[in-house]
């Protein structure tokens, strides 16, 4: 009897299994593949005896499943697109920053990740409101008005970032606010006479701290820089994805379809809602 039912169980999981390959081939792949990589990157870190960094493996096999857990525990739809690049997101921060040095080695990919996240917290925030729009009888909010939401927020979840990245570099001595090398500094604290003036110091070419050079060419800004580049880039990212948003919630209303829903998580039963109205059961 035992037996029969581990058949049964091993059976429905391999006709789930196909089910999900079927349905969501693209985002199965980059899944496996990407999780491979990860538990191969872990084992190379274990036998190197390098445990932050099975510590960061792991952490990232974990935030893998989050999506799917959204989806099951909280009724969430995460459309396809934008699941593949929370997956890929993921794996370039965690895995290719930290571990591979890529925030070091190539200093766009900081950058670029920052944007990226300014875009998508846009998208989370303008979701939260957006479904609370559509399902509330006392609520309609404008399309400007979730588009200023979602900015917000996405700009809160960047403030609270880099308030963590503070904390980490104030009390465990990490460097997650990246130093940069100036070649010029403006500042009071300079002047003599302490009257607020400002004194320009210009084509510096070495620091020295306590006689010793630290053999950099130039000044070292000790994370300022970083912290206000990342805000900066996270903003074009919320813009970007409020306007996506402003135009896709005036275009639903037309019926019309937008580049938006790509990144726009919807409850479970509004979607299942939109197949069987559509013609012939399609979106």
């Amino acid at each position: 009897m035992d037996k029969l039912d581990g058949k049964k169980i091993r059976d429905r999981k391999r006709e789930s299994l196909k089910v999900q390959i079927k349905k969501d081939p693209v985002l199965f792949f980059v899944y496996v593949i990407l999780r491979a990589l990860v538990i191969l990157a872990l084992v190379l870190q274990f036998l190197n005896r390098d445990y932050y960094n099975v510590f960061l493996c792991v952490l990232t096999l974990i935030l893998f499943l989050v999506p799917s857990l959204i989806e099951r525990k909280l009724k969430i739809d995460i459309p396809n697109v934008l699941e593949v690049i929370i997956l890929i997101f993921i794996f370039a921060a965690e895995i290719l920053g930290e571990i591979k040095s890529y925030y070091v080695l190539y200093p766009g990919w900081d950058t670029a990740l920052h944007t990226i996240t300014g875009f998508l917290a846009a998208a989370v925030g303008f979701s939260l409101v957006d479904l609370l729009n559509r399902t509330s009888d006392k609520l309609e909010l404008s399309p400007v008005y979730l588009a200023f939401v979602a900015f917000c927020f996405s700009m809160t979840v960047a403030c609270m970032w880099e308030f963590f990245e503070f904390f980490m570099d104030q009390v465990f001595l990490t460097d997650m606010q990246k130093d940069y090398v100036v070649s010029n500094i403006h500042s009071v604290a300079l002047d003599p006479t302490l009257s607020n003036k400002v004194v320009h110091v210009k084509n510096i070419t070495s620091t020295s701290v306590n006689g010793m050079d630290l053999g950099v060419n130039g000044y070292l800004d000790i994370g300022l820089i970083d912290t206000m580049k990342d805000m900066l880039v996270n903003f074009i990212g919320a813009v970007c994805f409020s306007i996506f948003g402003f135009f896709y919630v005036r275009g639903r209303e037309k019926g019309k379809k937008s580049f938006a829903e790509n990144f726009i998580p919807t409850r479970i039963k509004d979607r299942d809602d939109k197949s069987e109205n559509a013609p012939d059961g399609k979106n």
